[in-house]
């Protein structure tokens, strides 16, 4: 039976990342709309292969509560390694001077946010993250991925292996995970961090659960 509900999350993941990819090719408007506003600022990090407009919907719940959503455009579609696109959060951290931001981060984006936390000084600009499907641990599917980008998410890997030992940050983040991930077979759970576990499955799916939002409100206000 659970190999069933798996196949069934696994499908429905996938056709929620191809309609996910698709809208975000549509959808037009600059993302500088979105910066407006009195609330904590949130940041946007989207995971590997995705631009910011994957996680539009998101940005977009949240702006229409009062907070100013800000994204990395220079990310493009997150292909370089964790600890360049680190630097370039840092970059517009500063360049904005943002302060007491919460990252919003989905997959891969949340290695990136959480290497801006514990190992660049404007990570003293951000509250808290939350952080949903995101390989903490690494995935033992990365060895067998064909691309260099793909194999650095392998636990053995020399950043995968510093963001672990990073285990101070842990208390200002926030894991939201489903049962199931088909890319994290080891799941997204973080030592010392809060960890959401959902009751729904994917990889790509679990962003439009509710519970993302909520969390997200909870920390931010």
């Amino acid at each position: 039976m659970s190999m069933l509900r798996n196949g069934l999350w696994w499908v429905r993941d996938y056709v929620y990342a191809i309609s996910a990819q698709a809208r975000a090719v549509r959808r037009r408007g600059l993302p500088e709309t979105l910066t407006e506003g009195e609330g904590v600022p949130i940041l946007l990090l989207p995971g590997i292969y995705e631009t910011w407009r994957f996680l539009e919907p998101l940005a977009r719940a949240l702006h229409d509560r009062g907070h100013p959503v800000h994204v990395v455009t220079e990310l493009g579609g997150n292909r370089r390694p964790v600890a360049e696109a680190a630097e370039r959060v840092a970059r517009l951290l500063i360049a904005r001077d943002l302060r007491d931001v919460v990252i919003v981060a989905h997959s891969k984006g949340g290695l990136i946010g959480k290497h801006v936390m514990a190992f660049d000084p404007a990570g003293e600009r951000i509250r808290a993250m939350v952080a949903v499907a995101t390989p903490f641990g690494g995935s033992r599917y990365s060895r067998l991925m064909p691309t260099p980008s793909l194999r650095a998410f392998r636990s053995g890997d020399a950043t995968m292996r510093a963001l672990a030992a990073s285990a101070d940050t842990n208390t200002r983040i926030t894991s939201i995970y489903g049962t199931f991930d088909p890319h994290i077979p080891e799941g997204s759970e973080l030592a010392g961090a809060k960890n959401v576990r959902l009751s729904t499955g994917g990889h790509f799916r679990v962003l439009a659960d509710p519970r993302v939002v909520a969390e997200v409100i909870r920390v931010a206000e």
